[in-house]
């Protein structure tokens, strides 16, 4: 039998407690993982709390990422103790995730853990710093001019994350952020400036004085209006989140005035060509020391207390999920 955190909905609410399922349960794919890690995502907050826009199945085992070794595979690419991380692939979602001791999943979008890397530091990345790596890569073949890039929610995980490899491939990198206390943490990640979120929260003209080369948004609404808004000419904004709106109120000003490209992220459907790319980049360039400074490691136990914080932007950088005992 295999333990698992699991999300139930059903007429009185929404039930989140511990339970044994046999491994028939897990759902379909060609690789059974002994897990050792998950993490903690804003999607997964989500999901524990019954969003039927992301749990879109109940009952639910949450957990967008997994790392682990593989028991048994049906593709001959995996063998018995290869170390393997998944990230999005409908995990937590459409299917059931990483919350659980074991786990079953689809082959196709496994990618080998780095050998630099490990297991924990790879369940430290997860999603979020796959998707900021992505969004980094978009920027970059956008061919972005000279100048400052904005993150968005530069102190959770994706913003994090991003700071951190903005900054090492030699960006001005600028964190907005609602909480100016974590300067110090910002600055050590490589922000150059701090400036408070607020300021792109107010509605505004549809074309602004030019302020970014570029940014990571994470935010959406009336924030990733404004970052258009203010992007200069030939500039890109990586959208890649919704804390705020998935609604966009804009216009085509600054696209066909300022040839500004709104660049669209998504982790989740990654082919497996573009999960290699991305965790080669994550491998070679971030600074490991880093990484480890901005993780959290929690055990399976106590995720539910976390993913009430994590919805109410109570935490900072990476949250690690020990499954193991």
């Amino acid at each position: 039998m295999v333990r698992a955190l699991q999300m139930t909905r059903g007429d009185d609410g929404v039930t989140v407690g511990f339970v044994e399922v046999a491994e028939t349960e897990l759902g379909e794919g060609e690789v059974l993982l002994d897990v050792a890690y998950s993490s903690l995502n804003y999607k997964d907050g989500l999901a524990l709390r019954g969003d039927r826009g992301v749990a879109r199945i109940s009952p639910l085992i949450p957990g967008i990422d997994v790392v682990g070794t593989v028991v048994e595979s049906s593709d001959e690419r995996w063998q018995r103790g290869d170390e393997v991380v998944l990230t999005g692939a409908g995990l937590g979602e459409t299917r059931n995730g990483g919350y659980s001791t074991r786990a079953r999943v689809p082959s196709a979008s496994l990618v080998r853990v780095p050998a630099t890397l490990g297991m924990r530091r790879a369940a430290a990345i997860g999603t979020a710093g796959f998707t900021a790596a992505q969004a980094v890569l978009a920027l970059e073949r956008a061919g972005l001019p000279d100048g400052d890039i904005v993150v968005t929610g530069a102190t959770g995980g994706v913003g994090s994350i991003a700071v951190m490899l903005l900054a090492a491939s030699g960006c001005q990198v600028t964190a907005a952020t609602g909480h100016p206390d974590d300067r110090g943490y910002l600055e050590r990640l490589g922000a150059s400036e701090l400036l408070d979120r607020g300021e792109l929260q107010q509605a505004g003209k549809p074309l602004q004085a030019s302020r970014w080369a570029g940014a990571v948004d994470v935010v959406g609404g009336t924030t990733l209006a404004t970052l258009l808004a203010q992007t200069r000419y030939g500039g890109a904004v990586a959208s890649c989140g919704l804390v705020e709106s998935a609604e966009l109120v804009t216009t085509v000003m600054p696209f066909i005035l300022r040839g500004v490209s709104l660049l669209g992220i998504n982790s989740v459907e990654a082919p497996l060509a573009t999960r290699a790319r991305v965790w080669e980049r994550l491998a070679r360039d971030l600074d490991t020391g880093l990484l480890d400074s901005l993780t959290t490691e929690i055990a399976l136990d106590e995720v539910p207390a976390y993913a009430s914080r994590i919805l109410s932007g109570d935490t900072r950088g990476r949250t690690v999920v020990r499954v193991q005992d």
